[in-house]
């Protein structure tokens, strides 16, 4: 989780902090050519193929974490 915060951080907006709630979409100043950039990082980081119709359903951090838990455990 905190690996994935902080590929998020920069994305924060207005001082708000990235935590497991953050709703990926509504919280932060991002759009889809970023999340595709940072699923990419976080693919290599993490070494999971993360399937693209799997991306467009996670809504928030913790979402995002639980797929990639997921996914490295089902290797």
């Amino acid at each position: 989780m905190e690996e994935i915060c902080h590929e998020l951080a920069p994305y924060q907006a207005e001082q708000k902090l990235v935590t497991a709630e953050t709703v990926i979409y509504r919280d932060l100043s991002i759009d889809s050519l970023a999340v595709m950039d940072i699923v990419l990082e976080l693919e290599e980081r993490f070494d999971v193929a993360i399937p693209i119709n799997a991306v467009a359903e996670i809504r928030t951090v913790q979402e995002l974490a639980d797929t990639i838990i997921a996914l490295k455990a089902h290797r």
